[in-house]
């Protein structure tokens, strides 16, 4: 049976129409609204925490030593993150840690933002944020939770801090709380050293923990 069809009775959304997927082809290829893609993402946040379904929100921020992925939880801040680390295996990590649960949303995370701006602009010293530590566990969470008492600008070793937290022998243990601090920069591991006075380790590296020393010396 033979299509008799005119032109007036073409179906656009009809496949046996040769105009179709030309109109589908065009639809795909039309170039995307950046400001309306922005406000769907954020009816998608708004929407995902009004229903509890995001348990974990991120954005990244850049920084004078380079990209940091800020990551929180309804608690507080979980996570700092230098590009180094591989910030698409921390958020891989995070999800099975605490929760898949994980969505971009910047406007979480603008206090956190906000405040490392203004510290590495020389404008604050020390960070007023709800901290969430659940990544960390006994002996490793107590230094971290300590490491915030080192003042702006000043360092401890590693031997003053195993002293400082009641377990002077432990200053191996403290080496390691500093390396796996999930939250660098807002918990000032940067701040301890090795008793020489040479850096020792560093989650971001060697170059940055140098950044943060001379910018805190520079204040």
């Amino acid at each position: 049976m033979s299509d008799t069809r005119d032109d007036t009775t073409r179906d656009p959304r009809d496949p046996r129409d040769t105009d179709a997927p030309l109109t589908s082809l065009a639809a795909l290829s039309a170039p995307v609204d950046p400001e309306k893609l922005a406000m769907l993402h954020r009816r998608l946040e708004a929407a995902a925490q009004a229903e509890g379904l995001m348990d974990i929100a991120y954005t990244t921020v850049d920084s004078p030593v380079g990209k940091l992925l800020l990551a929180a939880t309804p608690q507080g801040l979980v996570r700092v993150a230098f590009a180094s680390e591989n910030h698409d295996q921390v958020l891989e990590a995070l999800a099975a840690k605490l929760s898949p649960r994980i969505l971009r949303a910047p406007q979480q995370l603008d206090a956190a933002a906000r405040e490392l701006d203004e510290y590495f602009g020389h404008r604050r010293q020390r960070f007023d944020l709800p901290l969430d530590l659940s990544l960390s566990r006994g002996f490793r969470q107590l230094v971290q939770r300590h490491l915030p008492e080192i003042g702006y600008g000043q360092t401890r070793s590693y031997k003053e801090m195993a002293e400082m937290v009641g377990n002077p022998k432990a200053v191996r243990a403290v080496g390691t709380a500093c390396a796996t601090n999930p939250l660098p920069v807002v918990v000032p591991c940067h701040r301890v050293l090795r008793t020489d006075g040479t850096l020792g380790g560093y989650i971001g590296g060697l170059a940055a923990k140098t950044a943060l020393l001379d910018l805190e010396a520079a204040a």
